[in-house]
């Protein structure tokens, strides 16, 4: 997938969890009250490990990325591409 979910939605059974032993997982950012996101965010901020974080990021010029697209589709890339523009 590409980009920001659009929805909360997911149609699927519940099925392929099970039999794999899976769980999905998910936040809800958007209704905990604030005193609680705060927490969380600061939270995250004291336990993420940061350089871990960045290296899942791979910065790419705006002609690579047909090349990037195709690696993309072909299961290649792992992480975010971040086009920059000014590259």
């Amino acid at each position: 997938a590409c980009g920001n979910a659009g929805g909360g939605d997911l149609a699927t059974t519940v099925f392929p969890f099970i039999l794999r032993g899976t769980r999905l997982l998910g936040v809800d950012s958007v209704s905990p009250p604030h005193e609680e996101r705060a927490d969380v965010w600061a939270r995250l901020d004291s336990d993420l490990d940061r350089g871990l974080l960045r290296s899942t990021v791979t910065t790419v010029g705006l002609e690579d990325v047909p090349r990037v697209a195709g690696d993309i589709l072909e299961g290649k890339i792992r992480g975010r591409v971040v086009v920059d523009l000014g590259a």
